[in-house]
């Protein structure tokens, strides 16, 4: 009896919601399911079924590019979405193709746009405006972004956990600011590669985000020691700090968080002309980097 069951039954015959969208292609590569479409008019209807239900998407699944009419057809029926990242589309995505999908669903928690150029500031505002309860937000290189955008983000999104405005270049002090105090909740923040950014910002975080564990400041140049000292007073639960670049930043302000087992993307003075007396001399053998 058991034989002729299975003779007779087919993967359409499972229920589809139920089993096989739950169940089964949760763990397909996307790529995979995108190309059983062409099989048949029903497993085309079942794979949209599924997209109108995935809670997950990544072009990176589907291989190093997607086309533009594929992403729009994938996502037209999804109201679902906690995790949207777009950062392998970033050569044509514009606001046309994002907005829709971010305005259908309000549940994201977590959206990548890096090195999304094409896009504008429209796109963070749409974010700002239809996810109040969005988490983690990337925005890396993402030169469009601007103090007004920032701040709409601010107003609405107070339950902001990470923020990546790496090369965002249009952003000043006064918009990090107004971020920190209205996100107090945020432990993960990179304003890197932004010259505008100053102690008053890096203070100004460190006072109203004091859930802070990770922070990246990599190529700030106006950033000094007394922000970093500032940092160490208010964060106690600061676990990473990058200032490479920060030509400002000393072993004097630094000291104090490696005593406190912070990772810092900057070695100890001593240590960092160790390690140069052995690459130019060639002393590596006669050095005890233990000292």
């Amino acid at each position: 009896l058991q034989c002729v069951f299975c003779d007779r039954c087919q993967l359409l015959d499972l229920p589809w919601e139920d089993v096989l969208v739950t169940h089964v292609f949760c763990y397909l590569p996307l790529r995979h399911l995108v190309s059983l479409q062409c099989v048949s008019k029903s497993l085309r209807s079942l794979i949209q079924v599924y997209l109108a239900n995935c809670r997950k998407f990544d072009p990176a699944q589907t291989g190093p590019h997607i086309p533009k009419e594929a992403f729009c057809s994938m996502l037209r029926h999804n109201q679902v979405l906690h995790h949207l990242c777009v950062s392998n589309c970033s050569d044509w995505i514009t606001d046309k193709e994002l907005l829709p999908v971010i305005g259908q669903n309000q549940h994201l928690l977590r959206v990548d746009m890096r090195g999304c150029v094409h896009l504008s500031r429209h796109a963070l505002v749409a974010v700002s405006l239809s996810c109040p309860r969005l988490q983690h937000l990337s925005l890396e290189h993402c030169e469009w972004v601007d103090s007004l955008a920032l701040r709409s983000l601010a107003d609405h999104c107070s339950d902001l956990r990470s923020l990546d405005v790496t090369a965002c270049r249009q952003l000043k002090d006064e918009a990090v600011c107004y971020l920190a105090g209205k996100c107090p909740v945020l432990r993960s923040l990179s304003v890197a590669v932004n010259a505008n950014i100053t102690d008053t910002a890096v203070e100004e975080v460190a006072k109203k985000c004091r859930e802070l564990e990770k922070l990246d400041l990599t190529g700030c140049l106006r950033v000094r020691n007394e922000a970093i000292r500032t940092l160490a007073e208010y964060c106690p639960k600061l676990q990473s700090l990058k200032v490479n670049h920060c030509h400002n930043v000393t072993e004097s302000s630094l000291g104090v968080l490696r005593r406190r087992n912070v990772d810092i993307d900057v070695e100890p003075p001593l240590q960092r002309a160790l390690v140069l007396l052995q690459d130019v001399v060639g002393f590596a053998p006669f050095i005890n980097l233990q000292i």
